[in-house]
């Protein structure tokens, strides 16, 4: 890459040509350092086109567009969430066109200048996955509606008109209305004894005449949902409330086309495109077992050509972007009058005991100040209360957060945020190592223990900022009960690191079954209630009931939902949950004062029955694969060196990068 650098300065002549060039090896550098791409002297046909990647804005069309001025294209790889694009021309000749014409150009990308700049490769290599089937049961009909269908479907819904006889919402994410039966969110189900005054439209019977003519449903819905998405808006992960309704549900979008998540709960997740007047029929498996949702967000990665209602793929010659559109929803269901039986128990709310109620039922945060007092009673409190417990379950660090450690230079500076009873701090003893705890308790272990450490908030840590060469976070920000205050923590670990400092972050996830591979907290079922798996957080896994995310169109839980606490060693169905602790006291004394043990063995006395051991609950929102990373991405100045899951966990590392 020098070589090649140096045969062009021979070249570049003015002013501007010079500030050009040093743009185009910064762009090299940085392509070799953060990506591995190496880039080379002498001219190819292969050309890396940094800048020039779905991860900044630009799509293929305008991309194509661009590079087929300069030359025959071959081929145009733009790998996935990448700020860089491959194209391969007919002949080093074009290439070489190209690299002179193009370097350097400006594009206006989804509001933003892009400058593009090119260098030459040896060769093209970019991962590619296999495609993924859709989920069992799962149909994607496109064009299941004509355009004039879809405008009188669209033009019945008056989002103005608030009346008795739908009921309309004005979701945090969303709007909404019901139609036959209103959606409860205060108890995720329907109350069946209660029909609203009208039901499904008129307007909407032709198109289901056509569902039961086609045979994808055998009698007709009762139930109807409307939800209008605007450009960014989105829906958690859920599976439709079993116990509600029955199978199969069938869903229109119209206005716009989305991508939509299904996610098995081992870990299998499948991106499904849904066109402009598709009709989505989720049955038996995909409509039981597999989550379903739509990720916030304004553009999405989508086939560039090809069947649109089919599978997004990795394939780089295949991708491009779609700029959403509102989004309008007409999901019908048909309720149901007994229990589910469906061959899915550990998701069915039917089958499932029902979730014990949470100790004063506290509900998820409305506002930052519900989110301060519940961590106050939740988690800080909690562990004052346990902290000698808990540090006694605390000693055998995690095998690839000592390797972590341990690759630190010597007098390097860390920071441990959440250091809890200080087992990280002594790891390597050729770094200067400083913990920090909410608890005061946890605190007074680490000094106790010779450690550096002292009391504060994870938000809001006393240290000057850019002065760390490290800082880790280890099963901490799955305590902030909001996504502003879990970004809050990231942002202020980041904070404290110096540019090119490294940060890792640990937290807990949904998938404790992950490849196919238990973790070990799901593993060791019999063990005690109090075994953790990984870092060692969260002792109970949820099955709840009913599930706190209901249908992607009937809408997620949105008014403050009750917590409850979950059963121990299952599978996560809900993001957000309470976590019993079992306090296990030191064992007392039992001799009278004034009498010796030996007297009390000469004269026993019946023993009093134990009384219970004291139980606290802690919340906890336990993280979505992918949900980490996407948080990162929001703070400013860093780059996502790696994540993984690691037996049970979410995690990433991170660098702080030079402004």
């Amino acid at each position: 890459m020098d070589s090649c650098m140096e045969n062009v300065k021979a070249v570049r002549k003015t002013k501007d040509e010079k500030k050009l060039l040093r743009k185009q090896i910064k762009a090299s550098h940085t392509l070799l350092k953060h990506e591995g791409i190496n880039t080379v002297a002498k001219p190819t046909e292969y050309l890396v086109v940094a800048n020039g990647g779905l991860g900044n804005g630009v799509c293929r069309v305008q991309l194509q567009e661009v590079l087929d001025g300069a030359g025959t294209v071959v081929s145009l790889l733009m790998p996935p969430n990448k700020p860089y694009a491959f194209v391969t021309y007919a002949s080093s000749d074009d290439a070489q066109q190209a690299h002179m014409l193009l370097n350097g150009l400006q594009l206006q990308c989804q509001g933003q200048m892009v400058t593009l700049y090119f260098s030459y490769v040896e060769r093209i290599g970019c991962e590619q996955r296999e495609s993924a089937d859709l989920p069992p049961g799962l149909l994607v009909l496109e064009d299941y509606i004509s355009q004039e269908e879809e405008a009188r479907l669209l033009q019945a819904v008056d989002w103005a008109e608030h009346d008795n006889v739908t009921v309309h919402k004005a979701l945090k994410h969303r709007r909404v209305k019901h139609y036959g039966y209103e959606f409860r969110y205060d108890n995720n189900n329907v109350d069946k004894d209660k029909p609203l005054p009208i039901g499904i439209p008129p307007v909407c019977d032709p198109v289901l005449q056509r569902c039961l003519k086609d045979g994808h449903i055998s009698v007709l819905p009762d139930q109807l949902t409307v939800n209008q998405y605007e450009s960014g808006q989105g829906i958690p992960p859920h599976i439709d409330t079993h116990s509600a309704f029955e199978d199969p549900i069938l869903s229109l979008s119209l206005g716009a086309k989305t991508v939509m998540g299904f996610r098995h709960p081992d870990g299998r997740s499948v991106a499904v495109v849904l066109p402009e007047r598709s009709l989505l029929v989720m049955r038996g498996e995909s409509r039981f077992l597999w989550t379903h949702g739509i990720t916030p967000r304004k553009f999405d990665l989508v086939p560039a050509n090809g069947s649109e209602g089919s599978v997004v793929t990795s394939d780089p010659s295949n991708l491009t972007l779609n700029r959403r559109g509102t989004r309008t929803s007409f999901t019908f269901r048909r309720l149901r009058h007994a229990p589910c039986v469906c061959s899915y128990p550990s998701v069915c709310d039917s089958q499932s005991p029902p979730a014990a109620p949470a100790p004063d039922a506290p509900s998820l945060p409305r506002d930052d100040g519900d989110a301060s007092r519940l961590e106050a009673q939740f988690v800080h409190q909690v562990y004052e209360e346990i902290a000698s417990h808990f540090s006694s379950t605390r000693h055998s660090p995690w095998p690839r957060v000592r390797d972590f450690l341990l690759a630190l230079p010597a007098g390097a500076l860390l920071a441990d945020v959440g250091c809890g009873n200080g087992k990280y701090l002594g790891i390597n003893p050729e770094v200067m190592s400083v913990g920090c705890d909410r608890s005061a308790s946890l605190v007074q272990i680490c000094m106790e223990r010779g450690f550096q450490a002292f009391v504060s908030d994870a938000l809001d840590v006393p240290l000057r900022g850019a002065t760390c060469d490290a800082a880790i976070s280890i099963a901490v920000i799955h305590h902030f009960s909001t996504q502003e205050r879990r970004l809050a923590a990231v942002t202020e670990l980041v904070r404290l690191l110096k540019p090119g400092g490294r940060a890792l972050i640990y937290v807990w996830a949904m998938e404790q079954e992950y490849n196919k591979q238990k973790s070990k907290y799901l593993k060791d079922s019999g063990d005690d209630d109090n075994t953790q798996p990984v870092e060692g957080e969260g002792e109970c896994s949820v099955k709840q009931s009913p599930l706190p995310d209901v249908a992607e169109e009937n809408g997620s839980t949105e008014s403050t939902p009750k917590l409850s606490v979950h059963t121990n060693r299952t599978a996560f169905n809900s993001p957000d949950l309470l976590v019993p602790w079992h306090l296990k006291g030191e064992e007392k004394n039992t001799c009278k004062r004034g009498e010796s043990s030996a007297d009390a063995k000469a004269t026993p006395a019946p023993a009093p029955a134990p009384a219970p051991a004291p139980v606290f609950h802690r919340y906890y929102h336990v993280f979505q694969k992918g949900e980490l990373e996407r948080l990162c991405s929001l703070v400013e100045d860093i780059e996502i060196r790696t994540s993984y899951h690691d037996q049970g966990n979410w995690c990433v590392v991170l660098e702080k990068v030079p402004k």
